[in-house]
């Protein structure tokens, strides 16, 4: 009886440390790709070879992607992409591990945006978990001391609209499929990241196109093994893990950028980590509540 669930969380495990790997893969190379290509022409290709990797997994499956909410496609796809365009800059341009460190942010907005949007009740201990994870997101980007950047705020930019996001996905699962919405994001992501990129547009030569193959496939392969891991595991459990992409950059910037990351954002990362942990500890009990109490809605005291 105990071997299955054991042998369900090791596989979720191995499902989530190799989407990690995967993500923290095309965040180094992204940032390899920048010195040679404008971020916004790398994410038009991100999308583009994502889309070719994705289209034989999708035949493969027999996924349908039939639809009928393709304007609420359009406009996720929209905000996805300015949150995508934000975050590739961020990754260009700022420490890798203060760019990575800053994305982990997006858990606490989508606390804020469930409220909003969903009219989700959140109460007094996930409030809380969401203010310390905001005083991390401010020990990283240091306002008003010397260590501070604008393009920091880009980066909380880029988690605000992954939260947005994420928001949107929840609703359109409500009716679609995870392939179908996975699929429609791409079709509409490789003409709107096209738009911007060509402004800016440097034809690639040589080995950059090996590396504008690589960001496709490693963050679609995320994305579905990602994907993957939630499905069969627990998110409190599977969330520490995901937070492995950290080390990975911090590493790859001090050996190929000469990076060092520094003592504020490890203090900062650390308590954004801590407080998703909690957030998604505390989602996964209230459903299990939710589960198991009905019809009688259940109040946990100072939740």
């Amino acid at each position: 009886m105990v071997t299955v669930p054991a042998n369900r969380f090791a596989q979720a495990a191995g499902l989530m440390l190799a989407s990690t790997l995967f993500f923290g893969l095309m965040a180094v190379v992204i940032r390899i790709a920048s010195a040679r290509l404008p971020t916004f022409e790398i994410a038009f290709f991100r999308n583009l070879f994502g889309l070719l990797t994705l289209l034989p997994v999708l035949f493969h499956s027999g996924a349908s992607l039939r639809t009928r909410q393709l304007p609420r496609y359009l406009l996720r796809s929209v905000i996805g992409i300015g949150s995508m365009l934000a975050g590739f800059w961020a990754i260009g341009h700022l420490p890798l591990s203060q760019a990575i460190s800053l994305s982990y942010s997006t858990p606490l907005f989508v606390t804020i945006a469930a409220v909003i949007w969903l009219g989700e009740q959140v109460r007094r201990r996930r409030w809380a978990a969401v203010i310390v994870g905001f005083i991390g997101v401010l020990v990283i980007v240091r306002p008003g001391s010397s260590g501070f950047t604008g393009g920091s705020l880009i980066a909380v930019l880029a988690a605000v609209l992954s939260a947005i996001v994420a928001i949107q996905i929840k609703q359109l699962s409500r009716i679609d499929p995870a392939d179908t919405i996975v699929f429609y994001t791409y079709l509409f992501w490789v003409p709107l990241s096209l738009l911007p990129a060509l402004f800016v547009w440097q034809w690639p030569h040589g080995v950059i196109w090996v590396w504008l193959v690589c960001i496709g496939v490693f963050g679609t392969g995320g994305q579905l093994l990602w994907t993957r891991a939630l499905r069969i595991g627990e998110v409190s459990a599977l969330t520490p893990i995901s937070f492995m992409q950290l080390p990975v950059v911090a590493v790859a910037g001090y050996l190929l950028f000469g990076e060092t990351i520094s003592r504020w954002t490890v203090i900062g990362a650390a308590i954004i980590f801590a407080a998703n942990v909690y957030i998604a500890h505390r989602e996964v009990q209230l459903s299990r509540i939710a589960a198991t109490t009905a019809p009688t809605e259940a109040v946990v005291p100072g939740e």
